[in-house]
């Protein structure tokens, strides 16, 4: 990547954690989202955020997520966004809106 245009071409969207199920079936320890992210619909998405989250203190979190990737099988689920995350010594922290806004709406 090389112009901010480049950047901007990836879609994210800020959305609400509505549920974290155990996903027993991940190579590595993860959690089943379904994130509401408004007009843009429910999405699910497998996250490796075990080591830093339970699962359900994540409900009602707002999260940032790239929805213009094309789904991915993992396991027995279709992922269909990839949440963001920066990856520490302890574990994945997730990438967040320092305030609420509103489900759906695009980083700018």
């Amino acid at each position: 990547m090389k112009t901010a245009q480049e950047f901007f071409e990836f879609e994210i969207h800020a959305g609400t954690i509505l549920k974290a199920l155990p996903f027993p079936e991940a190579r590595k320890p993860a959690y089943i989202l379904h994130i509401d992210f408004g007009k843009k619909g429910i999405k699910k998405s497998s996250a490796q955020i075990t080591k830093l989250y339970q699962a359900d203190d994540l409900i009602g979190q707002q999260v940032l997520a790239v929805l213009n990737f094309p789904p991915r099988q993992i396991g027995p689920i279709r992922s269909e966004c990839l949440v963001l995350g920066h990856e520490t010594e302890e574990g994945v922290v997730l990438i967040k809106p320092e305030r609420r806004v509103e489900n759906g709406s695009r980083l700018s």
